[in-house]
């Protein structure tokens, strides 16, 4: 009986699901001990006929599921029970199976491998993000709002812009994961302690052999596993880039209270329901599934992080807490990054409501525009910043529109004519690099 939502199909992405289910794992592992009867008849020590049956049989179509269950039930290990049945499916050439190896020689090596197929399906995700913030960026370009720091009016910017802060973002995170590969996605061959003295004198050349077999590097050096810095670190990149998420997605959520309506996620108005009880709501409920899986991915940092101590050359606390930590990790994140595209793809923008925005503060979210232009005009920069800020107050008591209380003023209106001021209050006028900032983001390749 499913029990966790990713079981229940509530959440995860059909593709990534694949790489950790049972039946693929399993595979992953037979795939790595054919890789290693190959690997001992290359160098001499078993008949290649063997190792030919070995790699024949060593599928999950002939290696039941319910046999090796059945197995481990009585002998309560899980590698020595597929083992066995593959062992059993091979009749003579089975006494060849797992030949110098220990069990996580096996599952770090699948580890690898599985990784490996998820790190493609994120990096893909990711590129499709990019891609869509690029097009966001450059039909938004020029669409004017204003920016907030400390959650009050600061200067304007545009929409395009703000997708091209994202963007940079996501591919620093494709750039990280591409890093990390080299790292992150090793095997191992070296037997129960690392000195691999199991495997006899052409011990490196097995090893190097089944990692080519598999397209994957071998760690430099191991004990009985490879040294799990190398799953924490992909576990954080995997955590930042669902921090990234959570962050567009609260910047979406805040900009969609009423208060605010600047953009809005979609929502299928035939048939989606907001709220059980109240009819109006429409809440940015895929925004608020992001933030919250977001907290579930950064969590499992800590478990891999704890994962990197080890008793001496190993001990087991590592295999449980990874049969959660990894698959979690990869279905999720992939998961966010496909909610986040659909989420940005199909943005309902407005772009009246933004203009009307910037107004809330009756022109004095452009004071800084105005002391520039008094430098321009020769002013002390410390002496203007001080003249705006009390005009700026005056402006808020009064409840009067800042130009009023600017064209009130004899020492601004004895350095600036009434188009110089109109100018610095427009906002368009003040966007800076912020449009062609935006376009760059845009046309990268």
């Amino acid at each position: 009986m499913p029990i966790l939502p990713i079981d229940t199909g509530r959440y995860g992405t059909p593709e990534m699901k694949r790489v950790f289910q049972e039946e693929t794992r399993v595979q992953r592992l037979l795939d790595v001990e054919a890789a290693l009867a190959l690997a001992h008849a290359e160098v001499g020590n078993i008949p290649r006929k063997d190792a030919e049956k070995i790699a024949a049989m060593a599928s999950t179509k002939i290696v039941k599921m319910e046999r090796v269950k059945a197995i481990e039930k009585e002998i309560k290990h899980d590698i020595a029970s597929l083992v066995r049945v593959l062992s059993e499916v091979c009749s003579s050439s089975g006494a060849y199976v797992h030949l110098g190896a220990t069990s996580y020689d096996i599952v770090d090596t699948a580890n690898a491998l599985q990784l490996k197929d998820a790190l493609e399906i994120i990096s893909e995700k990711l590129a499709t993000l990019e891609g869509v913030l690029q097009r966001q960026a450059a039909q938004y370009e020029e669409t004017v709002m204003i920016g907030r720091t400390h959650g009050q009016h600061a200067l304007p910017i545009t929409l395009g812009f703000k997708f091209a802060v994202w963007g940079y973002e996501v591919s620093r995170h494709h750039q990280r994961l591409s890093d990390c590969k080299t790292r992150v996605l090793v095997g191992k061959m070296s037997g129960a302690v690392g000195t691999q003295a199991s495997f006899g004198e052409h011990a490196g050349r097995i090893q190097e052999l089944v990692m080519k077999r598999l397209g994957i590097h071998a760690a430099e050096i191991s004990t009985q596993i490879v040294q799990r810095d190398r799953y924490a670190e992909y576990a954080y990149i995997l955590a930042i880039i669902a921090s990234s998420l959570e962050n567009f997605a609260t910047e979406i959520r805040e900009l969609q209270r009423p208060e605010i309506a600047e953009l809005f996620e979609s929502f299928e108005k035939e048939k989606q329901v907001g709220s059980s009880t109240m009819p109006h709501k429409r809440n940015p409920e895929t925004c608020e599934r992001i933030c919250g899986l977001a907290r579930i991915v950064r969590s499992l940092v800590v478990a891999a992080l704890e994962n990197m101590v080890t008793w001496h050359e190993r001990d087991l606390t590592q295999s449980s807490a990874e049969r959660f930590i990894l698959p979690e990790l990869c279905i999720l994140t992939d998961y966010l990054l496909l909610l986040m595209s659909n989420v940005v793809a199909n943005l309902r923008v407005d772009e009246k409501r933004m203009l009307q925005n910037i107004d809330l503060t009756q022109g004095r979210a452009m004071s800084e525009a105005v002391m520039m232009a008094l430098v321009r005009k020769g002013v002390n920069r410390q002496e203007a910043h001080e003249l705006l800020r009390r005009l700026t107050i005056k402006s808020e008591i009064e409840k009067r529109h800042f130009r009023e209380i600017l064209f009130e003023d004899k020492f601004i209106c004895g350095k600036m004519n009434a188009k110089e001021i109109d100018e610095a209050l427009n906002p368009k006028n003040y966007l800076g690099t912020a449009i062609k900032q935006a376009k760059a983001f845009a046309k990268r390749d």
